[in-house]
């Protein structure tokens, strides 16, 4: 009775053969992680970039809104001073527009830098109407006022105020409508980012635009 062989060159891998598969999948996978990992991280970045964005134009908008529609606001008919405080760190003027009011009517504004933790701060917009003024602290004013921060973690903020009557384009660090029975033709913003970014825009304030 003959007995049956295995064949010297039967199927199969070696285990060799196995560890090399196993290397060479986990080098391919590590590959792959690899790339989706750098693809969600650009991803992450470019949906957070494009966020904050969106939050700057959000600013931007509302703010220059606001100020291009600055009105030389006077308490009577005799009074030739004009409503409008300028200061480095906060601005208060009269607005010819009402946002809260859907447009309609005008409303006093106050913008200012709230500085907190390491020099950062917030910017707090605070529209009120009806415009009112000299009111008694025991006095309710009634009416309507909004309070909102437009922008977070912002360092170095700064306003300036050019001069219409300067030829040769004077920033001013201060603006009193009182003294100046005028408006400032634009207002410069400027202020320095969470990453240390300068961000700076002008707003023209059309009326005075217009009347020059």
């Amino acid at each position: 009775m003959k007995t049956s062989r295995r064949p010297q060159n039967s199927l199969g891998f070696t285990l060799i053969e196995v560890v090399l598969a196993l290397s060479i999948f986990a080098l391919i996978g590590a590959v792959l992680y690899g790339a989706f990992s750098l693809s969600h991280s650009a991803v992450a970045k470019s949906q957070a970039s494009f966020e904050d964005n969106q939050k700057l134009r959000s600013f931007t908008d509302l703010l220059g809104s606001y100020v291009r529609s600055a009105y030389p606001y006077r308490q009577s008919v005799q009074d030739t001073t004009v409503f409008f405080d300028g200061q480095e760190d906060q601005l208060t003027f009269v607005s010819s527009i009402s946002l809260a009011m859907g447009g309609r009517g005008m409303s006093k504004i106050r913008v200012a830098w709230e500085p907190a933790e390491e020099g950062e701060g917030a910017i707090q917009l605070e529209e009120e109407v009806p415009v009112r003024f000299n009111l008694s602290e025991d006095r309710d004013p009634g009416g309507l006022r909004n309070d909102v921060i437009i922008r977070e973690r912002v360092k170095d903020f700064r306003f300036a105020y050019l001069d219409p009557k300067s030829e040769d384009e004077r920033w001013e660090e201060r603006w009193d409508g009182r003294e100046k029975l005028a408006l400032p033709r634009a207002i410069r913003v400027s202020y320095r980012n969470h990453d240390g970014k300068e961000i700076r825009w002008v707003f023209p304030l059309m009326i005075s635009v217009l009347a020059q």
